[in-house]
This record gives C-alpha cells, structure tokens and sequence, in this order.
C-alpha cells in the first residue's frame, strides 16, 4: 500500500491553507504531521480522505487517483479519525464501532463482523462502555470508541487528526502503544496530525512539519525536530535532548508574536 500526494493546494475562498504539499506514506509507516496552529494539519489529513477537495494537485492510493474512486471503496481501504465527534444520533458505543464495519457490511451484520468489533473494544479496553450511550460518556472514551471504529473499518491506512487531543497522559501513552503495534503486526500504515512533539517524536517513523501550508522539513524525528527548527516554526526556544535515540523536547522560553 503506497499513499502518494502531488502539488496538494487547497483554499477556504481568498485564503489558501495548502501550498503545494508533496509527501508519501509507504506500508508499515507512521508518519507523523507536526506544526502549529493553522499550519493546514488537519486540512491535510481532510483533503486526503476527500472530506475535502483540494483545488490543485493528485492523491494516488497505490497508483490510482482517489478523485476517480467512490467513497465505498475509499471507505474498505483508509480510516479517518476526527479529533472529535458532536451531535450524534443516540447510540451504544458498541453500535458506533458497528458502523466502522458499513464498507464490509451486507444487508445485516454477520458473526465476523461482531467478533471484528469485540476485538477492537478488548484492544483498546474499553469492552466495559459496550452498551454505554455514545453522548454520554467521557470526551477521552469517545476518542477511543472512535479510533475502535476505525480500527474495526479493517483499512490499510488510518488517518488521524490529533489522535490523543482529548486523552490523559496514561492513555495518549496507552493508544499510541496500541496503534504503533497494530502497525508491524498487520501491516498497516498510520498519518497522524499531532500537536505534542514528544508524542511525534517517539511513535514517528518519518515526520513532516509544516508552516503556513508548505512543508518546513521532512524526515527522521532526529532530523526535523531539531532546536532551529522549532525556534523558527513555533516561536519557542526549547532544549532537544536524545532518549532511546528520539528527541526529546524542552521547551525553555517563547518569543512571542
């Protein structure tokens, strides 16, 4: 599986938010997107699932342009993952995750894709919040009913905007493991915007930073998330450190606007 962006550009009106973005995701890679706000992260991650179209440049998903597939086929091969989900329709978290099987569904859901769906709840411990509305619980277990319910979609790749943004530290720690696991054991291959850089730094195998639309540098954790780089992309002056070979950021003052 080879995700393929060519000259991405996307614009609301007069603004433009993507500026000619060229980057790849290969099989078996995290590639995590990095930058600040308004950087175009989460654009990036919608234009790619075609929740947006951009006005210029190619998506290819394994040679083929994604404009010319439908969203079922779409929908069988890349998961997306909203940093958060509002006014839902009442429904268990069970059958939330359910609906993550619809690109494999016939007329009614069959024993495989029950199991499918018990699986991913035991693997993300939350089998206990089967039966729990949706709107009723936490912000936190709502992120990870909605990460089961791309993980039970079965896709090659998962998109994922700001994947941990409503997790305490145990769980962002807990669902990163997760998903960076699920990556050598089945294959499969993860984008993800994410604001934390020590997060990036650890679980990236390959990260982009992106400023004002346009790629700032791309590469290895070591490589990109460097003191300059922050310095000039965030404003910050910060301390890098090397854990277990990854960066390790300390943010020490910021320069303001």
């Amino acid at each position: 599986m080879r995700l393929q962006i060519k000259n991405l550009a996307f614009s609301y009106g007069s603004t433009q938010i993507l500026k000619g973005i060229n980057m790849e995701l290969g099989s078996s890679d995290v590639l995590g997107i990095v930058g600040p706000n308004g950087a175009g992260k989460s654009t990036l991650i919608r234009c790619i699932d075609r929740i947006l179209v951009p006005q210029h440049g190619t998506v290819l998903l394994d040679g083929q342009e994604m404009k010319h597939m439908s969203s079922m086929e779409i929908a069988k091969r890349i998961g997306y993952v909203p940093q958060s989900i509002s006014n839902t329709f009442p429904a268990t978290v069970f059958d939330t995750v359910l609906m993550g099987r619809r690109p494999h569904l016939g007329w009614r859901s069959s024993e495989e894709d029950i199991d499918a769906v018990l699986e991913v709840l035991r693997i993300l411990k939350i089998k206990y919040l089967a039966m729990r509305d949706f709107n009723e619980i936490s912000g936190g277990q709502q992120q990870k009913v909605l990460i089961a319910r791309a993980l039970a979609q079965d896709a090659e790749i998962l998109l994922l905007d700001e994947p941990t943004s409503n997790l305490d530290i145990r769980h962002q720690l807990e669902v990163m493991e997760i998903l960076t696991k699920l990556v050598k054991k089945k294959g499969i291959s993860v984008m993800m915007a994410i604001h934390d850089l020590n997060l990036a730094s650890r679980y990236s195998d390959r990260i982009i930073m992106l400023n004002g639309g346009s790629v700032r540098d791309a590469g290895d954790p070591v490589s990109v998330l460097t003191a300059e780089n922050i310095q000039s992309v965030y404003g910050v002056e910060v301390i890098v450190k090397r854990e277990a070979d990854k960066p390790y950021i300390i943010p020490i003052r910021s320069f303001g606007d």
